[in-house]
């Protein structure tokens, strides 16, 4: 079977030199299904959640200007981020990776390190988007395309930031089972943003900041939807599948999002260099100490899996955008970086407390079906 990369515009909002989605387009299929009743369906057993789609949750205007001007705000520090993250891999990696974002939240990081390796130092890397599904590993298919057309020593995933490692565990665990079967093998080493769980070794920052991309759904994400792995629809050895939700073009803030941070560029470059440097210096060894975290987490609210615990700005956020929330813990409530939180608990009538002592800025909680 002969794939090719899906480009915008015939798929996605991202120009098509900014990033290639090895994906099957499903924009035709109708997935979605009702917030509760795919809940209700995930948690049952009876379905697993990449083999249908939300409907996405579609924020108000006051909720618009707030991502707005959380964007304002924390360009600088996303900047930073991007160009530290890039950097310690051009180090350490080479100048002749290929960057390999997982889809969807990974590829506007994705993209925005493309851009940096460009203005910093006038390299073109390849940036692909590939799916991982949890429980169900990586896309076999578009890491076999990778390494068809470049070196699997070159290939370096991408994603936004680290909850508990679930993702990162995943990864890992596909990337072997994928090489012990003849596939080809690449270094399961995750690249992130950010890292408060302490799950990677490459890395812009281990603080639980805002990655202003987290806020929104697909109008911050190239208009492209969660990545969809149903038998029903995808042939054995097809991409993993997505949708292009073009009727939200007139919401769209994705490239929005890639010029406000690129612009903060040229300020960045000194604080980069530092903090290369003593990341380099440092011992970044993983202990996943977020995962011991949240098993407090957990057995303090009687929480029958680790699956219900999300910790972290992003992975909070998306509790509150896509699924089911039950409800909200803020180390402090007048963070800043916490305001969009707040603001999407009040508008989901979703309670929040207060735990100074969380190792993560906030967790999202969710309904289980017997609450």
């Amino acid at each position: 079977m002969t794939q090719e990369p899906l480009r915008g515009p015939d798929f996605g909002s991202y120009a098509p030199d900014e990033v290639g989605w090895l994906l099957t387009d499903l924009s035709h299929v109708d997935l979605e299904a009702d917030i509760a009743d795919r809940e209700a369906a995930i948690q049952a057993g009876t379905a697993h959640y990449a083999e249908s789609l939300p409907h996405e949750f579609q924020p108000d205007a006051a909720y618009r200007d707030l991502f707005e001007q959380v964007l304002q705000e924390t360009a600088g520090v996303l900047a930073t981020a991007v160009a530290t993250v890039t950097d310690l891999l051009l180090a350490e990696r080479g100048t002749d990776i290929v960057l390999a974002s997982l889809a969807r939240a990974g590829t506007p990081i994705g993209i925005l390190m493309r851009r940096w390796a460009r203005h910093r130092h006038g390299l073109d890397l390849p940036h692909l988007a590939v799916s991982i599904v949890r429980d169900r590993g990586i896309d076999a298919a578009a890491v076999g395309w990778l390494a068809d057309h470049h070196p699997p020593s070159d290939i370096v995933f991408v994603d936004g930031w680290t909850g508990k490692g679930a993702i990162t565990r995943e990864l890992a665990d596909a990337l072997d089972d994928l090489a012990r079967t003849g596939g080809p093998r690449c270094d399961p080493d995750l690249a992130v943003l950010a890292d408060p769980g302490h799950c990677v070794r490459t890395f812009g920052t281990r603080d639980d900041f805002l990655i202003a991309s987290a806020c929104l759904n697909s109008t911050v994400s190239g208009l492209v939807s969660r990545t969809v792995l149903n038998d029903r629809l995808l042939a054995p050895g097809q991409f993993h599948g997505a949708k292009f939700y073009r009727d939200l073009a007139a919401d769209d803030v994705s490239n929005h999002l890639l010029d406000t941070v690129s612009a903060r560029f040229p300020a960045v470059t000194d604080d980069a260099d530092e903090r290369v440097a003593t990341i380099r210096a440092s011992d970044r060894t993983p202990d996943f100490r977020g995962w011991a975290s949240v098993e407090r987490i957990r057995a303090a609210f009687g929480i029958s899996s680790v699956n219900f615990v999300k910790p972290g700005v992003g992975e909070t956020t998306r509790v509150l955008l896509r699924r089911v929330p039950w409800r909200v813990l803020v180390r402090d409530p007048e963070d800043p970086a916490l305001r969009h939180i707040l603001a999407l608990a009040a508008a989901r009538g979703v309670p929040v407390e207060t735990d100074p002592a969380l190792a993560y800025a906030c967790v999202g909680l969710i309904r289980e079906a017997d609450r």
